[in-house]
């Protein structure tokens, strides 16, 4: 298992860590794994109600929208840009 040192921790937060894990009878570490352990879930889960698309099924939303020329937001072509680019090594 793997060692995590983490240093300037602010006074202010390690006691409010400690209150909590007190407060859930945990030791420092094991709360501080705990609360690491819920905030990856959360960050890694789809929201609620969403389902994971398959590959599928993003080609297919990506093949139905709009295709946006840069011209029409005045913005260069980038295959002009490309081309300048070469010309001018």
């Amino acid at each position: 298992m793997a060692t995590l040192n983490v240093e300037n921790f602010p006074d202010q937060l390690y006691a409010r860590l400690q209150q909590l894990a007190t407060a859930e009878n945990r030791s420092i570490s094991e709360q501080v794994v705990s609360l690491l352990e819920g905030a990856l879930q959360i960050e890694t889960q789809p929201p609620q109600g969403e389902t994971r698309k398959s590959v599928t099924e993003i080609l297919e939303e990506s093949r139905r929208r709009r295709r946006v020329n840069p011209a029409d937001f005045g913005l260069p072509d980038s295959t002009t840009l490309i081309r300048e680019d070469r010309d001018s090594r």
